[in-house]
């Protein structure tokens, strides 16, 4: 059963399964987060752990070991326990099982908490290791944003905007989901980025690091409502949607997909988070409704 989140000017539902928040809506009926369509994509939030993005042929080398694990791990398809609940946050947790360490030979605690706010809402991610050896993992979200959000609107009238001036590259994908080494496309034109389906349909998913911004808004051009992302923490972002689709996901990453001529081994992989036994990790995002 979902959980139902409250506040006098927001509602939300959590499910447990994958942990995701899917549903936050204003008084007046908006709905921000996408319903899910089979004809495009069914997934909603999906939580991106312990690997963003795909492992080169699947697999990785952990200790001198193979393991193979699907795109973006295995804790968006896993049924998250609820700990903690009040009227505007709910706190849910996995933990290892025989099925995740065939995948992933760690023991873990992963807790995700989502926060009502006065205008929108937070997650937080809070990982630690309670094993006796180094935990490496990675850890994303792929929050997907309807755009448009009103009837009329088309998806062209939206624009990306950062809040300090960018001139950044977007990281280009192989066929098969990987980075291709060195491979790079202009896109930030000082900050701003004009959506269209057709760079979609030719790039899949626009990715970028080491920007100065910490924050990034999914707005209407002329009329300004939307949400702003604050991904401050996350070392990359990263866009998607489906050509045709009224989706945009918004994705702050610590980790990304496998490089065409990276090692292999998990520990190589770039913006890899690593904790000593009995330690721990917490990372945040916040959206922020836009002339709500």
């Amino acid at each position: 059963m979902n959980l139902s989140l409250a506040t006098p000017s927001l509602t939300a539902s959590v499910r447990p399964q994958g942990g995701e928040l899917v549903s936050l809506k204003t008084a007046s009926g908006t709905e921000y987060i996408w319903q899910g369509d089979p004809a495009f994509w069914s997934g909603q939030n999906p939580i991106l752990f312990p690997i963003v993005g795909s492992l080169k042929d699947g697999k990785t080398d952990i200790g001198g070991r193979t393991f193979a694990m699907g795109r973006h791990g295995f804790a968006r398809q896993s049924e998250f326990t609820p700990v903690d609940q009040g009227g505007d946050f709910a706190v849910l947790e996995l933990r290892e099982s025989p099925e995740t360490l065939d995948q992933f030979p760690f023991p873990f605690v992963l807790q995700v908490r989502h926060q009502l706010l006065a205008n929108g809402f937070s997650t937080t991610f809070a990982v630690e290791n309670p094993g006796q050896d180094p935990l490496p993992f990675c850890i994303g979200a792929h929050t997907a944003i309807r755009c448009p959000l009103f009837p009329g609107e088309r998806f062209e009238d939206y624009e990306l905007l950062f809040d300090q001036p960018e001139d950044g590259d977007t990281l280009l994908l192989t066929p098969q989901g990987l980075l291709r080494g060195g491979g790079r496309e202009p896109m930030l034109h000082g900050g701003t980025v004009t959506l269209d389906y057709q760079t979609f349909q030719r790039l899949d998913t626009l990715i970028f690091q080491g920007l100065r911004s910490h924050r990034v808004s999914l707005r209407h051009k002329t009329a300004g409502h939307g949400v702003s992302l604050d991904f401050q923490g996350f070392p990359m972002i990263a866009f998607w949607t489906k050509p045709g689709a009224s989706f945009l996901c918004m994705e702050p990453w610590h980790g990304c997909a496998a490089y065409t001529g990276e090692t292999g081994r998990f520990q190589d992989k770039p913006h890899v988070l690593t904790l000593a036994p009995d330690e721990w990790k917490e990372l945040s995002f916040t959206f922020t409704l836009l002339n709500a």
